[in-house]
């Protein structure tokens, strides 16, 4: 059975985060394939192809951009977490945000301004969604790793069939329109309401949380940024 996502959806206002896309030629999946929970999974693939490598790359600060000739990349401070292990006031605990410790080797990125405003955007829409901290981590962590945070249009013939947003998420999979899914809002509140749907979600590790919603052809990359993602809500909450 097809899920519309849409009829749990409240209209979303456009807001000026809207599309921040990536501006290359070329991303495919970034780790990930988006579909609906009850759709049926694309063929797995062996990895990124070099259109997908050289926008994951520009993502990362690895390349130039024509805004930033150098190869450093933008900082936001949101790489790492509290310097004492203690959380400022207020916010949630690392217990709270990592409840079941993380899985393997762990990746981190630097962030830019385009990053970090499409990650408050994530967090806004777990507290309006009522999924909390630990959703949000999920979210966060699933978002860098489909898109790194980066807000991505249709992208030609790299695109992963027909893959948007901040989640990669699938018009023809029942996620909503191309105007939809790449609206953060919209988009974020889409992936905690399919979330919510996961029975006993807050007790699974988040690979599986997040791979239950994505449908992935690469379920266990999304563990890679538990660590990354507990920091950036921990910081914005």
């Amino acid at each position: 059975m097809k899920v519309d996502f849409t009829r749990w959806l409240p209209a979303i206002a456009k807001d000026s985060y809207r599309k921040t896309a990536l501006s290359v030629a070329g991303v495919a999946a970034l780790g990930g394939l988006a579909l609906a929970p009850t759709a049926v999974a694309a063929p797995v693939t062996t990895g990124p192809h070099q259109g997908a490598v050289a926008a994951i790359d520009l993502a990362t600060g690895k390349a130039a951009t024509s805004a930033q000739q150098d190869d450093q990349p933008v900082e936001s401070g949101l790489t790492t977490g509290s310097a004492t292990g203690k959380p400022p006031a207020g916010k949630p605990s690392r217990a709270q945000l990592i409840p079941h410790g993380i899985e393997g080797a762990q990746s981190r990125i630097p962030l830019d301004d385009a990053q970090l405003a499409n990650a408050r955007k994530i967090v806004d829409a777990a507290k309006k969604t009522g999924v909390g901290d630990r959703g949000a981590v999920i979210g966060v962590a699933t978002s860098l790793q489909e898109s790194k945070l980066y807000n991505l249009g249709h992208l030609g013939a790299y695109n992963d069939h027909d893959s948007q947003g901040l989640f990669q998420q699938r018009p023809s999979s029942g996620w909503g329109t191309p105007d939809q899914i790449t609206d953060p809002e919209y988009s974020a509140t889409a992936f905690f309401s399919a979330l919510k749907n996961v029975g006993g979600w807050q007790d699974l590790p988040l690979t599986t949380a997040a791979q239950t919603v994505q449908v992935s052809a690469f379920p266990y990359a999304y563990a890679q940024w538990e660590e990354q993602a507990a920091d950036i809500v921990q910081q914005l909450w």
